[in-house]
Formats: structure tokens, sequence, C-alpha cells
């Protein structure tokens, strides 16, 4: 499922005809990228592959000022299909990526524990500022901040606060891990 053309083809489908900045603006006014893998900076390359596999289609260009011209694109009838089967795929995808840190864990045996105790410790103090970015992200709202856009915030707090509880339980049992891994 490629996060991108869902985006690209929704916020076709919901807001109308736009132009690749005003998508963009889209995707930074939604702040996509703190919890999709949505980056605006891809965008503009995959409304040229949509428009080429006719699932959007330039509807006119428009220019103001000194700015560039600039195409406007609609959704269309298979971008809508697109749609739906991207959103299937979506929901019915179920399952947690494997995390790089588990691996790293698992062949640290030979580390000095404090190395790996500072490793997991900034770990955690980033994902601590992570959980801070989404609690002030949950009291500023933002213009026409949906109940969706609630339920996404609080799940990726969700998932933060689960890494958190984790990487303190890893700190905590870090003693008896470096034990079972001595020779």
């Amino acid at each position: 499922m490629n996060p991108t053309r869902l985006f690209i083809l929704g916020a076709l489908a919901k807001r109308g005809p736009m132009h690749g900045h005003q998508l963009r603006r889209e995707a930074r006014m939604d702040r996509t990228e703190l919890w999709s893998q949505v980056k605006p900076g891809s965008l503009y390359g995959a409304l040229h592959r949509l428009e080429g596999e006719k699932l959007i289609e330039p509807v006119r260009t428009e220019q103001l000022g000194a700015l560039p011209a600039r195409t406007v694109y609609s959704i269309t009838g298979e971008g809508h299909r697109e749609l739906r089967a991207l959103r299937d795929e979506a929901f019915a995808e179920v399952g947690l990526k494997p995390d790089p840190v588990d691996l790293a864990l698992v062949v640290s045996g030979d580390l000095d524990r404090e190395m790996v105790r500072g490793y997991l410790e900034d770990r955690l103090a980033a994902l601590t500022a992570q959980a801070t970015q989404f609690g002030h992200l949950g009291e500023r709202r933002w213009p026409d901040q949906s109940v969706a856009d609630d339920l996404v915030l609080e799940h990726a707090r969700l998932r933060i606060e689960a890494e958190l509880k984790w990487h303190e339980l890893v700190l905590a049992r870090l003693d008896k891990l470096s034990e079972m891994d001595k020779p």
C-alpha cells in the first residue's frame, strides 16, 4: 500500500481539484509526516505518476502574478476505484513492523552494559520528546481538525507510550540481560 497515493487520491476526493502546492500545503497543515509515511516532498513526483496512470487528470492551469503556472488536478473514476482499493488495503493491513532496536538488543551481548544503557536512555529521551510534541499537538488544534485527526493523534500518542514503557522495562532488566549473555 502506497501512503502517498492514498493521501493524494483521498485529498482530491475530499477537497476537490487542487494543484501540487495546495496538496503540499494540505500535507503540512495536517502534519502528515508525524502520523504517516507521507513526505510533502514526494507529492510532485507522485502527482505525475498518478496522471500517467490516468488516476488523476489536469483540469486547468492557474497562474497568479509572477508565480509559476500550476496544473490543477482532479481525481478520475479510475482514481476513485484505486482510492477504494488503497483504503481497503490499508484497513486490512494489520501487523507490527519489526523494529531494528529488537535485533540490535539481541546481538548486543558483547557490548558494555553502560553503552547499551546509554543507547536506550538516548532513545527514551527521543521518545519522551515525541510524546511531548504529540501532547502539544493535542492541545493546539489546527484549522478544521476532525474527530479522525484527534483519533490519529491519540493512536500515535498511545504507540509512543507503549514504546516508552518497553524501554523502561529493558532498562530495568538490563543487568539480567547482560548476565545471560556472558559466556
